[in-house]
Protein backbone atom coordinates (compact mmCIF):
# COMPACT_ATOMS: atom_id res chain seq x y z
CA UNK A 1 0.00 0.00 0.00
CA UNK A 2 2.43 2.47 1.37
CA UNK A 3 4.86 1.70 -2.69
CA UNK A 4 1.65 2.35 -4.37
CA UNK A 5 0.74 5.52 -2.32
CA UNK A 6 4.27 6.73 -3.03
CA UNK A 7 4.26 6.34 -6.86
CA UNK A 8 0.63 8.47 -6.29
CA UNK A 9 2.86 11.21 -4.41
CA UNK A 10 5.32 11.08 -7.84
CA UNK A 11 2.50 11.76 -9.93
CA UNK A 12 1.03 14.37 -8.21
CA UNK A 13 4.70 16.32 -7.43
CA UNK A 14 4.94 16.29 -11.36
CA UNK A 15 1.16 17.74 -11.31
CA UNK A 16 1.65 20.31 -8.86
CA UNK A 17 3.90 23.09 -7.34
CA UNK A 18 5.94 22.24 -4.29
CA UNK A 19 4.23 24.43 -1.64
CA UNK A 20 0.75 22.83 -3.11
CA UNK A 21 2.34 19.02 -2.24
CA UNK A 22 3.91 20.28 1.33
CA UNK A 23 -0.18 21.98 2.44
CA UNK A 24 -2.76 19.27 1.08
CA UNK A 25 -0.99 15.95 0.25
CA UNK A 26 2.19 15.78 2.40
CA UNK A 27 -0.04 15.67 5.27
CA UNK A 28 -2.29 12.61 4.10
CA UNK A 29 -1.40 9.34 5.50
CA UNK A 30 -2.54 5.90 3.69
CA UNK A 31 -4.22 3.41 6.54
CA UNK A 32 -5.14 0.58 5.00
CA UNK A 33 -6.11 -1.13 1.44
CA UNK A 34 -8.35 -4.25 0.94
CA UNK A 35 -7.82 -6.35 -1.90
CA UNK A 36 -10.99 -7.90 -2.23
CA UNK A 37 -13.33 -5.00 -1.76
CA UNK A 38 -10.57 -2.66 -3.44
CA UNK A 39 -10.97 -0.46 -0.89
CA UNK A 40 -8.31 2.67 0.08
CA UNK A 41 -8.55 4.59 2.97
CA UNK A 42 -6.55 7.76 3.79
CA UNK A 43 -6.15 9.40 6.26
CA UNK A 44 -6.79 13.65 6.92
CA UNK A 45 -6.15 16.02 9.65
CA UNK A 46 -8.98 17.70 9.34
CA UNK A 47 -12.59 18.00 7.88
CA UNK A 48 -11.26 21.25 6.21
CA UNK A 49 -8.56 19.17 4.37
CA UNK A 50 -11.15 16.60 3.08
CA UNK A 51 -13.41 19.69 1.59
CA UNK A 52 -10.81 21.43 -0.08
CA UNK A 53 -9.23 18.28 -1.49
CA UNK A 54 -12.55 16.94 -2.67
CA UNK A 55 -13.58 20.43 -4.63
CA UNK A 56 -9.82 21.22 -5.63
CA UNK A 57 -7.90 18.09 -6.58
CA UNK A 58 -10.97 15.35 -6.96
CA UNK A 59 -10.04 14.63 -10.80
CA UNK A 60 -6.24 14.49 -10.10
CA UNK A 61 -6.59 12.09 -7.12
CA UNK A 62 -9.03 9.75 -8.68
CA UNK A 63 -7.61 9.19 -11.80
CA UNK A 64 -4.34 8.96 -10.02
CA UNK A 65 -5.69 6.47 -7.69
CA UNK A 66 -7.66 4.50 -10.46
CA UNK A 67 -3.98 4.10 -12.82
CA UNK A 68 -2.02 2.71 -9.81
CA UNK A 69 -3.92 1.26 -7.14
CA UNK A 70 -6.48 -0.79 -10.48
CA UNK A 71 -9.78 0.24 -11.93
CA UNK A 72 -12.72 -0.03 -9.67
CA UNK A 73 -10.78 1.10 -6.60
CA UNK A 74 -13.37 2.84 -4.07
CA UNK A 75 -11.29 5.58 -1.81
CA UNK A 76 -12.24 6.53 1.28
CA UNK A 77 -11.10 9.41 3.93
CA UNK A 78 -10.54 8.68 7.58
CA UNK A 79 -11.25 12.67 8.69
CA UNK A 80 -9.73 13.31 12.08
CA UNK A 81 -12.37 15.37 14.53
CA UNK A 82 -10.95 15.43 17.48
CA UNK A 83 -7.47 15.09 18.14
CA UNK A 84 -6.87 14.87 21.56
CA UNK A 85 -9.72 11.88 21.76
CA UNK A 86 -8.35 10.17 18.63
CA UNK A 87 -11.46 10.45 17.46
CA UNK A 88 -12.64 10.46 13.62
CA UNK A 89 -15.04 9.49 11.13
CA UNK A 90 -14.73 8.08 7.66
CA UNK A 91 -16.53 9.48 4.41
CA UNK A 92 -16.53 8.14 1.00
CA UNK A 93 -15.02 10.11 -1.49
CA UNK A 94 -17.10 12.38 -3.93
CA UNK A 95 -20.20 12.57 -1.62
CA UNK A 96 -19.79 16.00 -0.87
CA UNK A 97 -17.23 17.76 -2.64
CA UNK A 98 -17.72 16.08 -6.37
CA UNK A 99 -21.58 16.22 -5.71
CA UNK A 100 -21.45 19.69 -5.32
CA UNK A 101 -19.26 20.80 -7.66
CA UNK A 102 -21.23 18.85 -10.28
CA UNK A 103 -24.59 20.73 -8.48
CA UNK A 104 -22.61 23.93 -9.07
CA UNK A 105 -21.84 23.31 -12.65
CA UNK A 106 -25.65 22.19 -13.18
CA UNK A 107 -27.04 25.49 -11.51
CA UNK A 108 -24.77 27.69 -14.20
CA UNK A 109 -26.54 26.38 -17.16
CA UNK A 110 -30.37 25.76 -16.19
CA UNK A 111 -32.40 27.22 -13.52
CA UNK A 112 -34.51 25.14 -11.26
CA UNK A 113 -38.23 26.20 -12.00
CA UNK A 114 -39.89 25.96 -8.31
CA UNK A 115 -36.40 28.08 -6.95
CA UNK A 116 -38.04 30.99 -5.16
CA UNK A 117 -35.67 33.51 -4.10
CA UNK A 118 -35.78 34.54 -0.13
CA UNK A 119 -34.80 37.95 0.20
CA UNK A 120 -35.80 38.88 3.56
CA UNK A 121 -33.87 37.69 6.73
CA UNK A 122 -35.35 35.71 10.03
CA UNK A 123 -34.91 36.00 13.57
CA UNK A 124 -32.58 32.54 13.93
CA UNK A 125 -34.46 32.46 17.76
CA UNK A 126 -30.92 32.14 19.54
CA UNK A 127 -29.87 33.28 22.76
CA UNK A 128 -26.58 34.78 22.53
CA UNK A 129 -25.31 34.66 25.48
CA UNK A 130 -24.50 30.92 24.87
CA UNK A 131 -21.48 31.14 23.15
CA UNK A 132 -18.53 28.65 22.65
CA UNK A 133 -16.74 30.49 24.77
CA UNK A 134 -19.25 30.00 27.66
CA UNK A 135 -19.42 26.59 27.04
CA UNK A 136 -16.43 24.85 28.97
CA UNK A 137 -14.91 21.89 28.03
CA UNK A 138 -14.36 18.29 29.43
CA UNK A 139 -14.04 14.71 28.81
CA UNK A 140 -17.94 14.68 28.78
CA UNK A 141 -18.49 17.13 26.34
CA UNK A 142 -15.18 16.93 24.21
CA UNK A 143 -16.73 15.29 20.92
CA UNK A 144 -19.62 17.09 20.98
CA UNK A 145 -18.07 20.49 21.37
CA UNK A 146 -14.82 19.72 18.67
CA UNK A 147 -17.77 18.90 15.93
CA UNK A 148 -19.90 21.66 16.87
CA UNK A 149 -17.04 23.82 15.89
CA UNK A 150 -16.68 22.64 12.60
CA UNK A 151 -20.57 22.05 12.18
CA UNK A 152 -20.28 25.93 12.95
CA UNK A 153 -17.57 26.49 10.60
CA UNK A 154 -18.88 24.61 7.44
CA UNK A 155 -22.39 24.42 7.49
CA UNK A 156 -24.31 21.65 5.49
CA UNK A 157 -21.22 20.35 3.43
CA UNK A 158 -19.15 18.23 6.57
CA UNK A 159 -19.97 14.70 7.01
CA UNK A 160 -21.82 15.80 10.36
CA UNK A 161 -25.06 16.14 8.48
CA UNK A 162 -27.71 16.09 10.25
CA UNK A 163 -25.85 16.01 13.90
CA UNK A 164 -27.74 14.10 16.49
CA UNK A 165 -26.94 14.99 20.47
CA UNK A 166 -28.32 13.14 23.09
CA UNK A 167 -28.00 13.15 26.80
CA UNK A 168 -30.19 13.80 30.05
CA UNK A 169 -31.86 17.07 31.00
CA UNK A 170 -28.90 19.65 32.15
CA UNK A 171 -25.97 18.50 30.69
CA UNK A 172 -25.77 21.43 28.20
CA UNK A 173 -27.18 20.24 24.62
CA UNK A 174 -29.22 23.56 24.50
CA UNK A 175 -26.29 25.53 25.39
CA UNK A 176 -24.10 24.06 22.54
CA UNK A 177 -26.75 23.87 19.82
CA UNK A 178 -27.53 27.77 20.86
CA UNK A 179 -23.34 28.16 20.44
CA UNK A 180 -23.37 26.35 16.87
CA UNK A 181 -25.88 28.39 15.40
CA UNK A 182 -24.58 31.88 16.86
CA UNK A 183 -21.08 31.69 15.40
CA UNK A 184 -22.21 30.05 12.39
CA UNK A 185 -24.77 33.32 12.21
CA UNK A 186 -21.39 35.83 12.96
CA UNK A 187 -18.94 34.30 10.39
CA UNK A 188 -21.80 34.29 7.66
CA UNK A 189 -25.07 37.00 8.49
CA UNK A 190 -26.37 35.83 5.12
CA UNK A 191 -27.23 32.49 6.40
CA UNK A 192 -30.84 31.72 7.54
CA UNK A 193 -30.87 30.06 10.86
CA UNK A 194 -33.57 28.69 13.03
CA UNK A 195 -33.80 27.43 16.31
CA UNK A 196 -37.07 26.04 17.28
CA UNK A 197 -38.32 23.55 19.70
CA UNK A 198 -40.28 20.54 18.58
CA UNK A 199 -42.84 21.37 21.28
CA UNK A 200 -42.98 24.71 18.92
CA UNK A 201 -42.88 22.74 15.92
CA UNK A 202 -45.26 20.85 16.72
CA UNK A 203 -48.05 23.55 17.76
CA UNK A 204 -47.09 25.31 14.34
CA UNK A 205 -48.08 22.36 12.26
CA UNK A 206 -51.00 22.15 14.20
CA UNK A 207 -51.93 25.46 12.99
CA UNK A 208 -51.10 25.16 9.96
CA UNK A 209 -53.13 22.51 9.39
CA UNK A 210 -56.20 23.92 11.27
CA UNK A 211 -55.80 27.23 8.78
CA UNK A 212 -55.05 25.12 5.45
CA UNK A 213 -51.82 26.61 4.82
CA UNK A 214 -49.66 23.49 5.66
CA UNK A 215 -47.77 24.09 2.37
CA UNK A 216 -46.74 27.72 3.18
CA UNK A 217 -45.27 26.18 6.81
CA UNK A 218 -43.64 23.51 4.37
CA UNK A 219 -42.15 26.10 2.21
CA UNK A 220 -41.03 28.42 4.74
CA UNK A 221 -38.91 25.33 6.47
CA UNK A 222 -36.93 24.24 3.40
CA UNK A 223 -35.75 28.20 2.80
CA UNK A 224 -33.41 27.50 5.77
CA UNK A 225 -29.79 26.92 5.79
CA UNK A 226 -29.31 25.59 9.54
CA UNK A 227 -32.68 24.59 11.23
CA UNK A 228 -32.07 23.83 15.32
CA UNK A 229 -34.60 21.40 16.50
CA UNK A 230 -34.62 21.43 20.05
CA UNK A 231 -36.02 17.78 22.01
CA UNK A 232 -36.86 15.72 19.07
CA UNK A 233 -38.08 12.73 21.45
CA UNK A 234 -41.74 14.95 21.66
CA UNK A 235 -42.28 13.60 18.21
CA UNK A 236 -42.91 10.18 19.76
CA UNK A 237 -46.29 9.45 19.02
CA UNK A 238 -47.49 12.28 16.57
CA UNK A 239 -47.42 11.07 13.23
CA UNK A 240 -48.92 13.61 11.27
CA UNK A 241 -45.63 15.88 12.65
CA UNK A 242 -43.24 13.24 12.03
CA UNK A 243 -44.13 12.60 8.50
CA UNK A 244 -44.10 16.63 7.58
CA UNK A 245 -40.42 16.76 9.40
CA UNK A 246 -39.66 14.04 7.14
CA UNK A 247 -40.13 15.65 4.55
CA UNK A 248 -38.36 18.74 5.13
CA UNK A 249 -35.75 17.34 6.89
CA UNK A 250 -34.91 15.12 3.25
CA UNK A 251 -35.48 18.45 1.04
CA UNK A 252 -33.00 19.88 3.62
CA UNK A 253 -30.36 17.44 3.48
CA UNK A 254 -30.59 16.83 -0.63
CA UNK A 255 -29.98 20.57 -0.52
CA UNK A 256 -26.80 20.48 1.67
CA UNK A 257 -28.22 22.35 4.43
CA UNK A 258 -27.31 21.82 7.51
CA UNK A 259 -29.45 19.87 10.45
CA UNK A 260 -28.91 19.74 14.05
CA UNK A 261 -31.31 17.78 16.24
CA UNK A 262 -31.40 17.32 20.09
CA UNK A 263 -32.45 14.33 22.41
CA UNK A 264 -33.11 12.83 25.66
CA UNK A 265 -32.07 9.47 24.15
CA UNK A 266 -30.08 8.23 21.42
CA UNK A 267 -32.09 6.95 17.93
CA UNK A 268 -32.41 3.56 19.00
CA UNK A 269 -34.69 4.14 22.31
CA UNK A 270 -37.13 6.30 20.75
CA UNK A 271 -40.27 4.31 20.12
CA UNK A 272 -43.02 5.21 18.21
CA UNK A 273 -41.29 7.32 15.66
CA UNK A 274 -41.35 5.87 12.54
CA UNK A 275 -38.16 3.76 11.27
CA UNK A 276 -37.56 6.06 8.01
CA UNK A 277 -37.10 9.00 10.60
CA UNK A 278 -34.80 7.33 12.58
CA UNK A 279 -32.66 5.58 9.37
CA UNK A 280 -32.02 9.05 8.90
CA UNK A 281 -31.35 10.50 12.16
CA UNK A 282 -28.09 8.27 12.27
CA UNK A 283 -27.39 9.09 8.59
CA UNK A 284 -24.74 11.74 10.01
CA UNK A 285 -22.87 11.53 13.58
CA UNK A 286 -24.82 10.56 16.47
CA UNK A 287 -22.73 11.98 19.92
CA UNK A 288 -23.79 11.65 23.37
CA UNK A 289 -23.26 14.70 26.42
CA UNK A 290 -22.76 12.56 29.62
CA UNK A 291 -22.65 14.22 32.91
CA UNK A 292 -19.75 16.12 34.38
CA UNK A 293 -17.18 14.32 35.96
CA UNK A 294 -15.72 16.13 38.97
CA UNK A 295 -13.44 18.04 36.94
CA UNK A 296 -15.62 19.70 34.25
CA UNK A 297 -17.65 20.48 37.72
CA UNK A 298 -14.90 22.19 39.07
CA UNK A 299 -14.19 23.92 35.79
CA UNK A 300 -17.39 25.47 35.17
CA UNK A 301 -17.67 26.49 38.59
CA UNK A 302 -14.82 28.64 38.56
CA UNK A 303 -15.41 29.79 35.68
CA UNK A 304 -19.06 31.41 36.70
CA UNK A 305 -17.14 32.59 39.89
CA UNK A 306 -14.93 34.33 37.58
CA UNK A 307 -17.29 35.92 35.55
CA UNK A 308 -19.72 37.08 38.52
CA UNK A 309 -16.55 38.40 39.97
CA UNK A 310 -17.24 36.57 43.57
CA UNK A 311 -14.59 35.35 46.40
CA UNK A 312 -15.33 31.61 47.18
CA UNK A 313 -12.73 29.36 48.80
CA UNK A 314 -11.41 26.11 47.19
CA UNK A 315 -12.64 23.94 50.08
CA UNK A 316 -16.30 25.58 48.78
CA UNK A 317 -15.67 24.98 45.59
CA UNK A 318 -14.89 21.13 46.03
CA UNK A 319 -18.07 20.75 48.56
CA UNK A 320 -20.20 22.04 46.14
CA UNK A 321 -18.26 20.11 43.10
CA UNK A 322 -18.26 16.83 44.91
CA UNK A 323 -21.93 16.79 45.97
CA UNK A 324 -23.91 18.59 43.17
CA UNK A 325 -23.42 16.14 40.11
CA UNK A 326 -26.48 15.81 38.56
CA UNK A 327 -26.49 18.70 36.34
CA UNK A 328 -25.09 21.92 34.77
CA UNK A 329 -27.86 23.83 35.52
CA UNK A 330 -27.60 22.68 39.19
CA UNK A 331 -24.09 24.06 39.74
CA UNK A 332 -24.58 27.39 38.13
CA UNK A 333 -28.09 27.60 40.65
CA UNK A 334 -26.02 26.67 43.50
CA UNK A 335 -23.75 30.18 42.98
CA UNK A 336 -26.75 32.44 42.12
CA UNK A 337 -28.24 31.41 45.22
CA UNK A 338 -24.94 32.18 47.30
CA UNK A 339 -24.96 35.17 45.56
CA UNK A 340 -28.15 36.17 46.37
CA UNK A 341 -27.48 34.81 50.10
CA UNK A 342 -24.71 36.96 50.60
CA UNK A 343 -25.76 40.20 48.65
CA UNK A 344 -29.45 39.99 50.50
CA UNK A 345 -29.02 38.47 53.78
CA UNK A 346 -25.55 40.21 54.10
CA UNK A 347 -23.72 36.66 54.89
CA UNK A 348 -20.64 35.30 54.55
CA UNK A 349 -20.26 32.60 51.79
CA UNK A 350 -18.73 29.68 53.58
CA UNK A 351 -19.07 26.76 53.82
CA UNK A 352 -21.79 26.44 56.51
CA UNK A 353 -23.59 28.74 53.80
CA UNK A 354 -22.58 25.98 50.98
CA UNK A 355 -23.93 23.23 52.71
CA UNK A 356 -27.10 25.37 53.23
CA UNK A 357 -27.84 26.51 49.53
CA UNK A 358 -27.00 22.85 48.28
CA UNK A 359 -29.32 21.24 50.54
CA UNK A 360 -31.46 22.96 49.25
CA UNK A 361 -30.64 22.05 45.93
CA UNK A 362 -30.33 18.02 46.16
CA UNK A 363 -30.64 15.83 48.59
CA UNK A 364 -26.97 14.73 49.56
CA UNK A 365 -27.12 10.58 50.47
CA UNK A 366 -25.79 9.65 54.21
CA UNK A 367 -22.90 7.34 52.45
CA UNK A 368 -22.73 8.42 48.80
CA UNK A 369 -22.08 5.37 46.18
CA UNK A 370 -19.06 5.14 44.62
CA UNK A 371 -18.08 3.06 40.99
CA UNK A 372 -15.17 1.47 43.35
CA UNK A 373 -17.86 0.61 45.93
CA UNK A 374 -20.25 -1.09 43.56
CA UNK A 375 -17.21 -2.58 41.85
CA UNK A 376 -16.14 -4.28 44.99
CA UNK A 377 -20.19 -5.44 45.49
CA UNK A 378 -20.39 -6.89 42.70
CA UNK A 379 -17.25 -8.34 42.61
CA UNK A 380 -17.14 -9.93 45.93
CA UNK A 381 -20.86 -11.54 45.12
CA UNK A 382 -19.74 -13.13 42.24
CA UNK A 383 -16.13 -14.48 44.16
CA UNK A 384 -14.21 -12.48 41.69
CA UNK A 385 -11.09 -10.41 42.41
CA UNK A 386 -11.29 -7.09 41.35
CA UNK A 387 -7.66 -6.71 40.39
CA UNK A 388 -8.56 -9.17 37.34
CA UNK A 389 -11.29 -6.51 36.06
CA UNK A 390 -8.01 -4.85 34.48
CA UNK A 391 -6.76 -7.94 32.70
CA UNK A 392 -7.93 -8.66 28.95
CA UNK A 393 -8.94 -11.49 29.85
CA UNK A 394 -11.99 -12.88 28.22
CA UNK A 395 -13.41 -15.68 31.21
CA UNK A 396 -17.20 -15.53 31.27
CA UNK A 397 -17.12 -14.31 34.88
CA UNK A 398 -14.91 -11.62 34.99
CA UNK A 399 -16.59 -10.31 31.76
CA UNK A 400 -19.84 -10.17 33.74
CA UNK A 401 -18.48 -8.94 36.58
CA UNK A 402 -17.19 -6.12 34.43
CA UNK A 403 -20.31 -5.70 32.85
CA UNK A 404 -22.28 -5.65 36.22
CA UNK A 405 -19.97 -2.97 37.47
CA UNK A 406 -20.38 -0.87 34.71
CA UNK A 407 -24.37 -1.52 34.28
CA UNK A 408 -24.70 -0.25 38.54
CA UNK A 409 -22.18 2.33 38.22
CA UNK A 410 -24.16 4.65 35.39
CA UNK A 411 -27.29 3.81 37.42
CA UNK A 412 -26.54 4.81 40.59
CA UNK A 413 -23.54 7.01 39.99
CA UNK A 414 -23.19 10.50 38.09
CA UNK A 415 -20.11 9.76 36.60
CA UNK A 416 -19.73 9.67 33.02
CA UNK A 417 -19.24 6.48 30.92
CA UNK A 418 -15.67 7.64 29.99
CA UNK A 419 -14.98 7.92 33.91
CA UNK A 420 -16.70 4.40 34.41
CA UNK A 421 -14.60 2.80 31.90
CA UNK A 422 -11.35 3.99 33.30
CA UNK A 423 -12.20 2.85 37.00
CA UNK A 424 -13.65 -0.45 36.73
CA UNK A 425 -11.52 -2.12 33.70
CA UNK A 426 -9.30 0.70 31.98
CA UNK A 427 -11.94 0.65 28.93
CA UNK A 428 -13.37 3.52 27.01
CA UNK A 429 -16.91 4.65 27.20
CA UNK A 430 -17.96 2.21 23.93
CA UNK A 431 -17.26 -0.34 26.47
CA UNK A 432 -19.78 0.79 28.85
CA UNK A 433 -22.50 1.74 26.44
CA UNK A 434 -21.84 -1.87 24.93
CA UNK A 435 -21.92 -3.84 28.55
CA UNK A 436 -25.26 -2.07 29.48
CA UNK A 437 -26.65 -3.00 26.62
CA UNK A 438 -25.55 -6.90 27.13
CA UNK A 439 -27.07 -6.54 30.97
CA UNK A 440 -30.46 -4.91 29.64
CA UNK A 441 -30.70 -7.78 27.08
CA UNK A 442 -30.04 -10.72 30.11
CA UNK A 443 -31.94 -9.16 31.92
CA UNK A 444 -34.99 -9.56 30.02
CA UNK A 445 -34.27 -12.90 28.30
CA UNK A 446 -32.29 -14.86 31.20
CA UNK A 447 -34.45 -15.49 34.54
CA UNK A 448 -31.11 -16.70 36.68
CA UNK A 449 -29.51 -14.09 35.29
CA UNK A 450 -32.28 -11.67 36.68
CA UNK A 451 -32.42 -13.42 40.04
CA UNK A 452 -28.53 -12.88 40.49
CA UNK A 453 -28.77 -8.87 39.15
CA UNK A 454 -31.10 -7.89 41.91
CA UNK A 455 -29.43 -9.88 44.40
CA UNK A 456 -26.73 -7.55 43.72
CA UNK A 457 -28.53 -4.12 43.65
CA UNK A 458 -30.04 -5.03 46.96
CA UNK A 459 -26.85 -5.03 48.17
CA UNK A 460 -25.73 -2.07 46.72
CA UNK A 461 -28.76 -0.19 48.32
CA UNK A 462 -27.96 -1.05 51.40
CA UNK A 463 -25.06 0.34 51.14
CA UNK A 464 -26.11 3.79 50.29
Amino acid sequence: MQKFWDSCMGVFRKQLPEPEIKQWFEPIIPISYTRETKELVLKVPSQHYFDYLEQTYFDLIHSTIKTIFGEGTQLFYDIVIAKDLNQSVQQKAGNVGHLQKKVNESNMTSKNPFHRVIVEDIDPQLNWKYTFDEFQEGRSNQMGRAVGCEIANHPGTTAFNPLFIYGPSGVGKTHLVHAIGCAAKLKNPDLRVLYVTTNLFQHQYTNAVTKGNINDFINFYQTIDLLIMDDVHELIGKTGTQNTFFNIFNHLHQNRKQIILTCDRQPSQMKDIEERMLTRFKWGLVTELERPDYELRKAILNYKIRKDGLSISPEVVDYIATNVTDNIRDLEGSIVSLLAQSTFCNKKIDMKLAEKVVKNLIVIDSVQLTIEKITAIVCKHLGVNEDVLMSKTRQREIVLARQMSMYFSKKYTNQSQSTIGHVVAGRDHATVNHSIKTVSNLLATDRQFEYTLKEIEQKILHAK
